[in-house]
């Protein structure tokens, strides 16, 4: 299968949520963890021990981990498969954006099988030019992947470059969800590129966000907006979005139950929202 495909059956079996593993400073600290390699340990495999076989997607951002050096990289590794083995896709949001072997280089080592960091999909940055990126995006076809392309963060920064008018009137946003759809034409059910367009965001009028593909959603909870502000953001597009939420998950940890608990609360919200009342029940089986 597809990574589009698989994504598509795993939100529709467990529920369209994708939890961030961000094990910074100050979750360390609110956990009563050491902020070294023992602690971040100690935090993410909790973390996957008590949600990956629940829900959609785990999310693990790779610069907590790399702060930590070789051996943060190695937890990383252990997440990822660990997560892997037990039923969640796994994004590992690393923002990788280069040219030509560098690019390869980052394909090789996040989205091709034989690393240990392969994940099934990645985040990368297209502000070297979308066409950059394909030898990340040719890589992940190759092998059953996928890769999310920013668009629209949910930064207030990003517009000054996102929201940028190229030659032809387009925006630079418009621009990348514009290449992304025409990489997912012709896929059956989901293509396998996203976009990262976030949940925060104003979009100007007329720019389409139905890419057939999926679109991750960062900035529910600690930045400020709601699960009811999705419809408003994305409006025709919404069943194609993977809301991300992180911190108003991960603040309930150490405890795995508490922490079960909150995302099958958010997942119960989003499933909702996005897919109707019936499919979330068929959704939420598993919990039972």
């Amino acid at each position: 299968m597809t990574f589009g495909e698989r994504l598509h059956r795993a939100m529709r079996d467990r529920g369209p949520l994708c939890v961030g593993i961000d094990p910074h400073a100050a979750l360390l600290d609110a956990w009563r963890l050491a902020d070294d390699v023992n602690g971040l340990e100690t935090f993410a495999r909790t973390v996957v021990e008590a949600l990956a076989a629940d829900v959609a997607v785990l999310k693990p951002q790779a610069a907590f981990f790399e702060r930590h050096g070789s051996r943060g990289i190695a937890v990383l590794e252990r997440v990822i498969a660990e997560a892997r083995d037990a039923g969640a896709l796994v994004l590992v949001d690393a923002k990788r954006g280069d040219i030509g072997s560098t690019m390869q280089a980052y394909a090789d080592a996040f989205l091709r099988p034989s690393s240990p960091l392969c994940s099934d999909a990645v985040t990368a940055s297209p502000y070297l030019g979308f066409g950059a990126l394909r030898p990340l995006i040719d890589t992940a076809l190759e092998h059953g992947n996928g890769v999310f392309v920013l668009a629209r963060t949910s930064n207030p920064e990003g517009d000054e470059v996102q929201g940028a008018r190229t030659a032809d009137g387009r925006s630079v946003a418009g621009a990348v969800l514009d290449h992304a759809r025409a990489v997912n034409a012709g896929a059956t059910t989901w293509g396998s590129i996203g976009c990262v367009v976030g949940a925060t965001v104003t979009l100007p009028a007329g720019e389409d966000l139905q890419i057939g593909g999926p679109l991750l959603a960062p900035g529910v909870g600690a930045q400020g907006a709601t699960v009811a502000d999705l419809a408003g953001v994305f409006g025709a597009a919404l069943p194609s979005v993977l809301p991300n939420v992180s911190r108003d998950i991960l603040r309930h940890g150490p405890d795995r139950t508490t922490l079960v608990s909150a995302a099958r609360a958010m997942n119960s919200q989003v499933t909702d929202l996005l897919i109707g009342e019936d499919a979330g029940e068929r959704g939420n089986d598993h919990d039972t």
